[in-house]
């Protein structure tokens, strides 16, 4: 009989994704409806690259960096239909301008560190 049952060798530790994606996801929300620019962009940041990193870690993709320019590009793409529906400056009950433009920052800040972050790793060497 096994001392510890269900515990395997391979999951021995916890794994930080889970905390960092609440943050992200908190922060996210709390940015954009409060239409705080730099706490929006850094919400999203923060949950999309934590999303990509606790996929790769689980085994369901290779590197973070796919999944981080795949989740920047619907960003992006959200921000700017929701800016082309929303202009700046509109006014109304959905002043939406801003906060889309948080939205599509994001979400291209996401695709060009998906860009580096692939650059990088495969011009660093191996030990």
């Amino acid at each position: 009989m096994e001392e510890q049952p269900g515990l395997s060798d391979r999951h021995r530790k916890a794994s930080p994704w889970p905390l960092f994606i609440a943050l992200g996801l908190a922060l996210a929300e709390v940015g954009v409806f409060l239409d705080l620019i730099a706490i929006a962009v850094g919400g999203l940041l923060l949950l999309v690259g934590s999303l990509g990193g606790i996929l790769s870690e689980a085994g369901y993709a290779e590197t973070p960096w796919p999944v981080v320019g795949a989740l920047g590009l619907v960003l992006a793409v959200a921000g700017i239909v929701l800016t082309a529906i929303y202009p700046l400056g509109g006014g109304g009950a959905l002043d939406l301008g801003f906060r889309a433009v948080s939205i599509a920052v994001a979400g291209l800040l996401c695709m060009g560190g998906s860009l580096l972050g692939r650059v990088l790793t495969s011009r660093a060497s191996p030990l």
